[in-house]
């Protein structure tokens, strides 16, 4: 079937516009509302007017640790299956792609993590689709560890990095590394010969080592202002240089926990550069509780996850969720949308939504008497 999305709001595009959708179920063209163009006469043509809502691409989430009960450095042979219902169920949450992200763990587990998501992607699956694996760890500093397990830490040189990765370089897409670790300024340009994109967090990094980082081609930043060093007006900090610095996006979590909505504003008004992250854990899609978590367990209460001492380590809420959140407080329904849907994509080199893409659209719709913003999926 054919289809004419017609009236429609589209992030990135100027008033309404009109999605060309063809039988393929690509979209073949996005026109301003008004335009006179010639289309072959078809009689399965369906016109879908959506007054005046928005129309995008579904989310792409950079930074997941798992869901389902899975925590993805916990794959392994006899879990595998899970991989399956997980790409499944955030596809129902209005997320096209994402990045399994292994935090700091043994060496072995994360090569048996990776080889299990190599084995995975080689055939094609429903649902949601793994663009690649994200390495948040073991290559952080100490002192801003987080939640990561101090014991499994490494040295950042190129020998370790080849350790990590393994046979495995082609299936990583990003890796979050704290750059003051690397004294020789080799490894950052090492993992971009390999493709991979290089996030700066879980770091002290100065603003000046964060710049040198960037010149040496790191281009993105872990959930901003949380495992670094605050703003402060004579240190800026890695924070300071990264929403300074034009080509480098930073990713952040939208909890209304781990960074204050006021801050969360500050920053949407500092830096175009922005991604939504969800950062969910394991228990993403089961009920507040407490779960394990490596070796030790995390409480989960309104999707915030803590360790036993207080320590944040991660949501359990989907990527979305972010959208709804940052409409609340700030208002501006395009820029949230996007920051979930347009601005991930772009930040690991992917087009946001155009002519040629697959129509696997989301439609927003925001309720003003309510001011409520809700979605759903359509035409898939």
């Amino acid at each position: 079937m054919t289809i004419d999305i017609i009236n429609a709001r589209v992030p990135g595009y100027k008033d309404l516009q009109m999605l060309l959708v063809n039988q393929a179920g690509i979209i073949e063209r996005i026109l301003p509302m008004g335009t006179v163009f010639k289309r072959v006469p078809s009689s399965d043509l369906q016109i879908i007017d959506v007054a005046g809502d928005w129309v995008s691409l579904g989310g792409v989430d950079l930074q997941i640790n798992g869901a389902l009960g899975l925590a993805f450095p916990d794959l392994a042979a006899d879990n595998a299956h899970l991989l399956g219902k997980i790409c499944q169920f955030l596809w129902d949450v209005g997320v096209d792609g994402f990045l399994p992200t292994l935090v700091t763990t043994s060496v072995e587990n994360i090569q048996r993590s990776l080889a299990v998501i190599a084995d995975f992607i080689s055939t094609p699956q429903p649902g949601s689709q793994i663009l690649g694996v994200h390495l948040e760890g073991p290559f952080l500093n100490y002192q801003k560890r987080g939640a990561h397990p101090a014991e499994y830490l490494l040295p950042l040189t190129i020998d370790e990095v080849k350790r990590v990765l393994g046979e495995y370089a082609h299936v990583v897409k990003v890796m979050t590394l704290a750059p003051e670790l690397d004294t020789t300024g080799e490894v950052i340009p090492y993992l971009r010969s390999l493709g991979i994109t290089v996030s700066l967090g879980h770091s002290q990094a100065t603003a000046n080592q964060a710049q040198n980082a960037f010149a040496l081609g790191a281009t993105m930043v872990t959930h901003a202002f949380n495992a670094m060093p605050p703003l402060h007006h004579r240190e800026p900090g890695l924070l300071g240089a990264a929403i300074t610095h034009p080509h480098v996006m930073c990713g952040f979590i939208a909890d209304g926990q781990h960074v204050s909505p006021i801050m969360l504003q500050i920053l949407l008004r500092a830096t175009k550069g922005l991604f939504l992250v969800s950062d969910a854990l394991a228990p993403l899609g089961l009920p507040d509780g407490v779960y394990p978590w490596d070796s030790r367990q995390i409480e989960v209460t309104k999707g915030t996850a803590r360790l036993p001492d207080g320590t944040l380590s991660g949501t359990t809420l989907p990527l979305l969720v972010g959208v709804e959140n940052l409409v609340k407080w700030d208002g501006d329904v395009e820029t949230a949308i996007a920051l979930a849907t347009d601005a991930p994509r772009k930040a690991i080199g992917l087009p946001g939504i155009l002519q040629g893409q697959s129509a696997n659209l989301l439609r927003w719709h925001w309720d003003n008497a309510r001011k409520e913003l809700t979605w759903k999926r359509f035409l898939k």
